[in-house]
């Protein structure tokens, strides 16, 4: 055998054979760890997704906030009275009889953009004016002696505004639609408690 081609298989022909570099992955290895990395982007997915939608629900309720302010401030205006809005349907023309609450609402809102839900997925914004629907039963009462259907009813028990849909879904069953109630607070469920007599 040629000495060359010899001394160049002696690396080869080392017994016992050399033990696998512990460094290096094998293929197995490298397969495990991307699967628990993907396991972990999975689990923890559904998560940031809640958080992101809890961040929205509180720029939500945020502005639900400054609109029932600006319902307050043109009660105080108006002698009491609440105002006499409707919600423009989607896709429909525009109508000023009765106008909506981006109409109504605007002097006192300064900017309209508070009417825009951040979780508003469906332009409702754009093509009604208002994320928000407005309890229009309520249109022109008393803001403090208010009846639904001859029945009266508490400012804390009767909701003004709420989201046009479930919005919110995404935060659990019945966390789907912020609530702006009579009185000035919000929740994310609607609760009747039923009237005093």
């Amino acid at each position: 055998m040629n000495p060359e081609v010899n001394q160049a298989l002696q690396p080869l022909r080392r017994w016992p054979p050399m033990p696998p570099n512990p460094a290096a992955f094998t293929l197995l290895e490298l397969l495990v760890v991307i699967a628990i990395i993907a396991l972990l982007a999975a689990l923890l997915l559904p998560v940031v997704t809640r958080a992101r939608e809890a961040g929205r629900a509180t720029a939500c309720v945020s502005h639900l906030r400054q609109a029932g302010l600006a319902i307050q401030m043109y009660t105080q205006d108006y002698h009491n009275r609440l105002p006499i809005m409707r919600d423009q349907p989607p896709g429909a023309p525009a109508t000023n009889d009765p106008p909506g609450p981006h109409r109504v609402l605007a002097p006192y809102l300064g900017n309209t953009n508070v009417l825009r839900c951040p979780s508003d997925n469906q332009d409702l914004f754009q093509t009604t004016g208002s994320s928000y629907s407005w309890n229009s039963l309520l249109n022109n009462q008393p803001a403090d002696r208010l009846t639904v259907l001859n029945l009266p009813f508490n400012p804390h028990q009767m909701p003004l505004m709420f989201d046009k849909e479930a919005f919110h879904a995404a935060r659990g069953e019945g966390k789907g639609i912020n609530f702006l109630y009579a009185d000035g607070h919000i929740k994310n469920l609607l609760v009747l408690e039923g009237a005093r007599p």
